[in-house]
């Protein structure tokens, strides 16, 4: 089942001009799916399009020995311009000097759409920079709405994308009359989060299984093609960054619990974060002195891998680590919308708003919003007047709630 991604638009855009269009993002978030229902509208709209996988041996083989070779396997295009789509382009031995090669030479008569699993690997092996020659298009496991889509409540899409409330601020207002059938879906998708396979799944106990599955076979990957030796230490801190989601991230402290190198964490951490499985939330700040300014938080662009780690994919108002689930989901739904800038705030004697967004809107994450309390957010809102500070809780008679920010 081919389910509608939200970036469609974007990539009926970018198909039009001559830059490599570079598709990157988790495993199994749904690339290569993308990518053979480019190929599908391409060849509907007449255009001549040439489909090839890394994955095969041969071919593989062939174009690492000259990019050339390439046209052993497509036609090389003499007068009419063609699409080449190419699948898990990081396995090459080096991809930016293919893409290169070929847009150099080929860029008037070939757009290049290629696909490439976890940007560690892109970042490894593109040794050049591909400066104004590529535009990367991340795709991430499925947001609310996309996830609405797959279950086919496509009444439901347009609700929860029409005026959003960075628009309008009157988002919750439309969604009233069908709130109760959105929360069940939002209550499933927090569980079990966005994974195609996964969400695609119709039985619960089977979700779960998927969901192991897919961390021990995306870790094994990452862990390997990383070249990272020591696998334990790498799972533990996988695990304390899972339980701790929400909190500080010291990367110190974390080595002395694992016991590993400083060097190893920094390490650690970067993997996770170029492999697309967690993201760093950086602080805000305009007074250094006063204003923690150097250790992020961290949080999983899903939430069904993080449950699936910690093994608890109890419904969220129930678990006991309710509030980092709720700020996990909305730190998650923010970036897959594309908000450019989310953060937190927190100063050294520890007061702290929950998300800072684009440096104009303050939110303080609540699954009960009647236990926000504006008063011990006194120093936020006198040192930023200009910010606005809102509760968003998972269930709101009065604030905002998680289904405002839903993508």
């Amino acid at each position: 089942m081919f389910v509608d991604r939200n970036i469609q638009p974007l990539l009926d855009r970018l198909l039009k001009d001559d830059r490599i269009l570079l598709l990157t993002g988790a495993r199994q978030t749904g690339k290569t799916t993308l990518l053979r229902h480019v190929r599908k509208q391409l060849k509907d709209q007449g255009q001549s399009v040439w489909f090839r996988t890394f994955e095969d041996p041969l071919f593989l083989g062939e174009v690492n020995q000259h990019p050339e070779n390439l046209f052993q396997y497509i036609p090389k295009p003499e007068a009419e311009p063609i699409f080449v789509l190419l699948d898990e382009i990081q396995y090459l031995e080096d991809p930016s000097n293919f893409l290169k090669y070929i847009y150099d030479l080929y860029k008037d008569r070939i757009k290049l759409v290629v696909t490439g699993s976890s940007a560690f690997y892109l970042d490894e092996k593109f040794h050049d920079s591909l400066a104004g020659r590529k535009r990367i298009v991340p795709v991430y496991s499925f947001c609310f709405s996309e996830f609405l889509r797959s279950k086919n409540r496509l009444d439901l899409v347009e609700d929860i994308q029409k005026n959003p409330f960075f628009v309008t601020g009157k988002k919750r207002q439309l969604l009233r009359p069908v709130r109760g059938e959105l929360l069940g879906y939002l209550q499933e998708y927090a569980r079990f989060g966005g994974y195609p396979a996964v969400v695609l799944e119709p039985d619960v106990d089977e979700k779960k299984v998927r969901l192991q599955e897919l961390h021990q076979s995306l870790l094994k990957k990452d862990v390997a093609d990383a070249g990272i030796k020591n696998e334990y230490a790498f799972y533990s801190v996988l695990k304390l960054l899972a339980a701790q989601a929400g909190n500080l991230v010291n990367a110190l402290e974390i080595s002395n619990t694992v016991k590993v190198s400083r060097t190893a964490v920094d390490r650690y951490l970067h993997v996770l974060r170029k492999s697309f499985i967690v993201e760093s939330c950086p602080p805000f700040h305009r007074n250094v002195r006063k204003e923690l300014s150097k250790m992020p938080k961290v949080y999983f662009y899903d939430t069904g891998y993080r449950n699936a780690i910690l093994n608890s994919f109890g419904r969220l108002p129930d678990r006991l680590d309710s509030g980092a689930a709720l700020e996990n989901l909305f730190f998650s739904e923010c970036c897959k919308a594309g908000v450019e800038e989310v953060r937190f705030w927190r100063t050294q004697d520890g007061k702290e708003v929950d998300f800072v967004l684009d440096g104009t809107h303050a939110f303080e994450l609540k699954v009960d919003a009647g236990r926000f309390n504006p008063a011990k957010h006194a120093s936020f809102l006198k040192g930023y007047p200009e910010v606005p500070l809102q509760p968003v809780g998972w269930q709101a008679q009065e604030a905002l709630e998680i289904l405002d920010f839903c993508c």
